[in-house]
């Protein structure tokens, strides 16, 4: 009787199955060890019962496509001209925008600022900050020169005040700063939790579509770089946008992540400054250095940061290594391409000196070249550090180099071509068949890397000195002649 008790109550027992995959397991568990999936374990086990959903009442009728008013959904300026290139015109009402960046690179100045521009008599804007208080909010202001009448500043972190204060306002964008600071009284857990912040982003959102209310939602990220918080926030939101910059220098980019509006590979540019933050429309004078006389060492190409050309300027210094093993620093640069190009410059383009020399390349502005575009000026800016002798005055290149030392071809080469005709420089090594050549620019096409090395002026070599004797009655001074 006893071990028909025992098997009746375990076959009782409740039993838990990963949603995702179908595992089964005998306890709950926070994240399915079979798919990695988080939060979809769940109780199952007896004969479940069957759910079923009544027909309810329709709220909306269903209309034929061509119907629908899409003028409800015109996007409306913000009054910053590079954030809304990014947004595709501006912002959407009801549209959710989750903007998302490392600690100090200046997401909340630039939302002020976009908070003082949008808001108007006819349409208010909230700004809700969780992380400061209100005070802080308004030293910022004054600083920036953000001040207007009708931008309203709340210093909350419970999601039922931020709610009341929708109600009392009724604002036509809602900047909340930022979503990991506000949490839920009826949900368990600290705020930024994964529990929290669905929660808080899906009120927000609901509030956002149900009022015709634009919201921007500031996000944190985690070391690595991705969006902190669970990944279903970046799939309710109908906008995810990356603020990216290096806190030391002026630069910031505005990358589009998702955009159900607009296309995702326009990139706004500013610059973050003492009086606050500043759009930039033409941004390749942050790249480059201006000379009188070309250095050695230097070579400019132009990068595509989305569909915007930007001439950005590499440079290369080789010095003797002190050290067994010389040092390989980069910066703006990924240090694996860094390292192909002077391996292909070695083998194929017959450069020995570089193997024992410390060499030290990076980019002017803070500008990072990630792209294979970028392979040829970094090849040539390397090759005239290691022959000091520099490059051509007013010469770009542009390319990707292979290991075999080809020139490959690339995207956007009229576009890059036509960025720097209209920046005032007159030659370009480019790949072979670059298409239309903007007038007044004269094109070299190379094959490899061979063919690019050319470009470098012959000066004439001398031999190392010799050593001075050290016999008394000797000169030391005994130099050989030029070849």
């Amino acid at each position: 009787m006893a071990a028909r008790t025992s098997r009746s109550s375990a076959k009782d027992r409740p039993s838990y199955r990963c949603t995702e995959c179908g595992w089964t397991t005998a306890k709950w568990l926070g994240r399915c060890p079979e798919c990695q999936a988080w939060g979809t374990v769940e109780e199952f086990g007896g004969a479940p019962a069957v759910r079923t959903t009544a027909p309810g009442r329709v709220t909306t009728a269903a209309v034929p496509i061509a119907q629908v008013d899409g003028r409800q959904a015109t996007a409306r300026g913000t009054g910053v001209p590079e954030l809304d290139r990014v947004l595709g015109g501006g912002l959407v009402p009801g549209a959710v925008v989750l903007l998302a960046g490392e600690p100090g690179v200046g997401k909340s100045t630039l939302l002020l600022d976009v908070a003082a521009k949008a808001a108007s008599e006819e349409h208010r804007t909230l700004y809700v900050t969780g992380e400061e208080s209100a005070s802080q909010v308004r030293l910022r202001a004054d600083r920036i020169g953000a001040l207007s009448d009708h931008l309203y500043l709340a210093a909350e972190t419970d999601l039922s005040a931020v709610l009341g204060h929708l109600d009392s306002v009724k604002p036509s964008l809602l900047i909340m700063d930022s979503v990991q600071t506000v949490a839920s009284p009826e949900i368990d857990g600290a705020p930024g939790g994964m529990a929290q912040v669905r929660e808080v982003a899906g009120a927000l959102i609901r509030a956002s579509k149900e009022r015709g209310m634009a919201t921007l939602l500031v996000g944190h990220v985690t070391k690595d770089g991705a969006i902190a918080g669970p990944r279903l926030l970046e799939h309710l939101v109908d906008v995810v946008l990356s603020f990216e910059g290096d806190r030391h220098a002026r630069l910031r980019l505005v990358r589009g992540v998702k955009n159900r509006y607009g296309a995702t590979d326009e990139v706004g540019c500013f610059e973050l400054h003492d009086e606050g933050i500043t759009g930039l429309a033409d941004p390749s004078g942050l790249f480059l250095t201006r000379r009188a006389e070309p250095v050695p060492g230097t070579c400019l190409t132009v990068t595509l940061e989305g569909r915007r050309p930007l001439v950005a300027e590499v440079q290369a210094l080789t010095v003797d290594s002190q050290i067994p093993s010389p040092r390989r620093t980069t910066s703006g640069l990924e240090t694996s391409r860094v390292s192909m190009m002077l391996a292909v410059l070695e083998q194929r383009g017959r450069i020995s000196a570089l193997g024992k020399r410390d060499i030290y390349s990076a980019t002017v502005g803070g500008v990072k070249l990630s792209e294979p575009a970028a392979d040829l000026a970094v090849a040539l800016a390397l090759a005239s550090a290691a022959s000091d002798t520099p490059l051509p005055k007013n010469l770009v290149a542009i390319g990707e180099v292979g290991l075999a030392g080809e020139v490959r071809r690339v995207t956007g080469v009229q576009r890059r071509l036509a960025e720097a005709a209209r920046l005032g420089f007159t030659h370009a090594l480019v790949p072979a068949d670059p298409g239309k050549v903007p007038s007044g620019m004269k094109v070299l096409e190379v094959s490899d890397i061979g063919e690019a090395l050319r470009v470098l002026p012959k000066r004439p070599r001398r031999e190392p000195a010799r050593e001075a004797s050290r016999e008394p009655g000797r000169e030391a001074s005994q130099r050989t002649t030029p070849e």
